[in-house]
């Protein structure tokens, strides 16, 4: 009899753990269906790398004509949704020293801040202060300080196009499937330059 209570007793709170491990998952909010024609601007950059911003838009406008859900226009004036990019910060740090003490391994850290804005009704749909890239890769141009390791880095533009690639991906699946959800990280934890 008591192994009868036990086991039911063990069952009983199995039952009841088991329903309270769900997890809050938000509602998905989707894109606005109005929203149909997406305008990008041109990209600012308030960091010393020149020329970054070019790259960045190119790539964020390759991967919205891939997905195929938006068109893009030439004037803002013609879309129904804007997306505007700001690059704020680019960190290059080092991670990993030979024995000279030259670093040999780098973390590439790219901080963005994103928005669409509903263009026909002046409305901005989210916001996105601080949007992260990360990439940590060995410097090519660096010897390993082992004569029997493998020589698998890459340059800093390379790195650079990686973490390009990851951002974009990232800025059109928050357009198209769920730009309610956040990714950004706390302005607290940005690094001062």
């Amino acid at each position: 009899m008591k192994k009868i209570i036990v086991y039911l007793f063990a069952a009983f709170l199995f039952i009841s753990l088991s329903s309270c491990t769900s997890l809050y998952e938000p509602a998905v909010q989707l894109l606005p269906e109005h929203i149909k024609k997406v305008y990008v601007k041109p990209f600012g950059n308030n960091t010393n790398q020149f020329g970054i911003e070019s790259k960045f838009t190119n790539e964020v406008i390759e991967e919205i004509i891939n997905s195929g859900r938006l068109s893009l226009v030439n004037k803002e004036k013609d879309a129904d949704g804007v997306l505007t990019v700001t690059i704020k910060r680019y960190i290059l740090q080092p991670l990993t020293y030979d024995i000279n003490n030259v670093a040999e391994q780098y973390k590439m850290w790219i901080i963005a801040s994103v928005s669409l804005v509903d263009n026909d009704n002046n409305v901005t749909l989210w916001t996105e202060p601080n949007m992260e890239g990360i990439q940590i890769y060995r410097d090519i141009n660096r010897r390993p300080s082992r004569e029997d390791s493998i020589d698998d880095g890459m340059s800093e533009e390379e790195a650079r196009e990686i973490v390009w690639i990851k951002m974009s991906r990232n800025i059109v699946r928050r357009v198209i499937k769920g730009f309610g959800s956040a990714t950004s990280i706390s302005e607290k934890k940005v690094p001062v330059q």
